[in-house]
């Protein structure tokens, strides 16, 4: 088994190499590439140096079983056909083919299966907001079609790269002694400040981000549910938040939707609201799973559910959703 990963010096990539060591993911070998500017940089994995190399248009990828690619839409299109056709898998972590009828986009604790049908051998990883709702949702689909979903996310720097958690702790030092803070990566200032937009406006003054948590939705859960989304930039620096409204076709019980997430994978329901204890970002950064508190019915609907959960972005948001669906195609023998 041959595993590359392609952007590693970026912040998912450094999280795709975490990650596969902490799993002690089953691979022979693991190749790093990068842009002209990352390569030669040496990055160590397991106790070993390994050397980045450039990533160009030749036979680099004869071999290699797994791509996991973090390097960017543009870079994701362009060089898919040069990963892919010597037979690797491409795990794409842009949003480059997320709405190609043809390319599965999956979260595994939701449609893991729809992994196995990929006509182009590219496999989508979802936007972090999304995947992290709807590993949450799902076992709620599981007791009660789901007619429509409310979504107000809070969402930390790391939604942005290194670049927006660097920007973050330097205003964050820049305010504290009493300087102008620098504003490159966001629009306005994040610290001590938040910004409702995230991604551009479209027609509709939705944001992208928030039309992105509508699409897809439908697509990795297969229904045609709607999702209404409000997505807030808060000077966090990792680890997204989020407040749901869920409208289910029939009455539910609160004790029958902590059972299902209670015993659903990648799922912790921390939700004790007498002892003020629910999930927040301080203690969810790193972890696995999706966190999910303030479960309670809905007071403005009777076929309602209202929570709160938190996610790791850069973890379950994007590299370890990434190696789940590796970890899933070895496991059922889907890998060439």
């Amino acid at each position: 088994m041959r595993v590359a990963i392609v952007g590693v010096s970026g912040a998912v990539g450094q999280e795709f190499l975490r990650v596969l060591e902490e799993r002690n993911f089953p691979m022979d070998e693991l190749v790093l590439f990068g842009s002209a500017r990352s390569a030669g940089k040496v990055y160590k994995f397991k106790g070993k140096d390994l050397v980045v190399k450039e990533l160009k248009h030749n036979d680099d990828f004869k071999g290699i079983d797994i791509a996991l690619t973090s390097a960017g839409a543009s870079t994701s299109k362009e060089y898919a056909e040069t990963i892919t056709k010597h037979g690797a898998v491409m795990i794409d972590n842009s949003s480059a083919f997320r709405y190609d009828e043809d390319i599965p986009l999956v979260v595994p604790e939701v449609n893991a299966e729809d992994a196995l049908v990929r006509p182009r051998n590219i496999i989508a990883n979802p936007n972090c907001s999304t995947i992290q709702m709807v590993v949450a949702l799902k076992p709620i689909e599981n007791l009660s079609k789901i007619k429509r979903v409310h979504v107000a996310t809070y969402q930390a720097a790391s939604g942005a790269g290194a670049q927006g958690i660097a920007e973050l702790e330097t205003q964050v030092k820049q305010i504290a002694n009493g300087e102008e803070p620098t504003i490159s990566k966001f629009p306005y200032q994040l610290a001590m400040n938040i910004i409702p937009q995230i991604d551009v406006f479209l027609d509709n003054d939705y944001t992208k981000e928030e039309m992105k948590m509508n699409w897809e939705t439908k697509k990795i859960m297969h229904t045609d549910a709607e999702v209404s989304a409000t997505c807030i930039r808060i000077p966090v620096a990792r680890a997204h938040s989020e407040a749901v409204w869920v409208e289910t076709e029939k009455e539910l019980s609160i004790e029958d939707v902590r059972k299902a997430m209670e015993n659903f994978e990648g799922l912790t329901v921390l939700d004790v609201p007498g002892e003020k204890k629910y999930p927040m970002p301080l203690f969810v950064s790193g972890e696995d799973d999706v966190f999910v508190g303030r479960l309670r019915k809905d007071v403005a609907n009777k076929n309602g559910i209202t929570f709160w959960c938190v996610g790791d972005q850069i973890k379950k948001g994007a590299a370890l959703n990434a190696v789940q669906i590796a970890e899933y195609l070895i496991k059922v023998g889907s890998v060439k």
